[in-house]
């Protein structure tokens, strides 16, 4: 596979550039460009640069407002609702979030429910903002169908993914993010792309049978929930928490309107902040739980969840990114 080495500046710097030829306003760009920088500074590849084509995609066809500005309402002191006025998500989290941190911190647990936004990011920025400020932090979103319910071989549900937080004082937080589905979409998508087989259980072909051959999956197939019957379980919860309960679209509503451009549908979000101050009754309740994590952690190949995002983010060296998508991005620029 061919790669250009980009610094992470320069990174940014393509994404903004791109993004703003093709629409979008100062602030849109800026926030989209940093969850992208951020995603390849972590070693998020597949939600890095390699969305650009699919973002741009959609402010081309009119979908995703380039000038999106968002408005967050408090519907009760611990519930804020909040138009994405049908922007990309990233500008509604930079209006939303600290809004939902001060809620929790002040009463110990709120909501923020997000709609009209188009949301093809990773998950764990919303959480580790939370993170950050001393909060416990869950988030989902659903996406189109793209995930058959266990027990079926046509899709339902999106990869519905959930993310979760936990703060540490002193030290990175705990976090993970992760698809119901076996595998994420973008993750079988660069496996296509870079031709690399797939685990037997990701997903069927069109012909509902198993197969590790990731574009067999992408083109005409469907994946399936991780775990069978627990992950379509999750999955589930996900499409009602992030639709039913914030009142947005399901999976399967979000593509009967969606305009078929290659980028993400309108849909909701669901986000949690819990206060561990407020609510434990531990009297150090951080100390209380370091003990935890260092029991798990003294357990030989254990690796906590976003420990290797938080060392790769450590390192300022020029990251290597797939050389033809760097041509493609940079050709939507002409």
């Amino acid at each position: 596979m061919s790669t250009t080495a980009l610094t992470l500046d320069e990174i940014y710097a393509l994404a903004h550039d791109c993004l703003t030829k093709n629409g979008a306003d100062a602030a849109n760009a800026k926030a989209l460009s940093t969850t992208i920088h951020n995603a390849e500074r972590d070693g998020s590849h597949s939600h890095g640069l390699f969305r650009l084509p699919a973002y741009v995609a959609s402010l081309r066809s009119g979908k995703v407002k380039g000038d999106a500005k968002p408005v967050a309402t408090e519907i009760t002191p611990a519930v804020i609702r909040l138009h994405g006025d049908n922007g990309y998500a990233p500008i509604a989290h930079e209006v939303g979030l600290p809004l939902l941190a001060e809620a929790a911190s002040r009463f110990g647990i709120a909501v923020l429910g997000i709609t009209h936004v188009h949301h093809m990011a990773a998950l764990w920025p919303e959480v580790e903002f939370l993170a950050e400020r001393g909060l416990v932090g869950m988030a989902c979103t659903p996406y189109m169908p793209a995930v058959a319910p266990a027990g079926a071989t046509k899709p339902l549900f999106g990869t519905n993914p959930l993310s979760f937080a936990w703060p540490r004082p002193d030290t990175t937080p705990v976090v993970f993010d992760m698809a119901t589905a076996a595998m994420a979409m973008g993750e079988v998508q660069i496996a296509a792309r870079d031709g690399h087989d797939v685990p037997m259980g990701t997903g069927l072909n069109a012909d509902g049978e198993m197969t590790t051959d990731p574009s067999q999956i992408a083109n005409g197939g469907v994946l399936l929930p991780f775990g069978g019957y627990k992950g379509s379980a999750i999955a589930m919860m996900v499409e009602l928490l992030s639709a039913g309960l914030v009142g947005e679209n399901f999976s399967f509503e979000a593509k009967e309107g969606d305009n078929g451009d290659g980028g993400p549908p309108q849909g909701g979000q669901f986000i949690l902040a819990m206060s561990p101050k407020i609510i434990s009754s531990h009297d150090d309740w951080a100390s209380h739980c370091a003990g935890f994590f260092t029991k798990l952690t003294g357990l030989e190949g254990v690796r906590l969840p976003g420990e290797r995002r938080h060392k790769n983010r450590l390192s300022d060296a020029p990251r290597q990114i797939n050389t033809p998508l760097v041509e493609k991005i940079r050709s939507l620029m002409d």
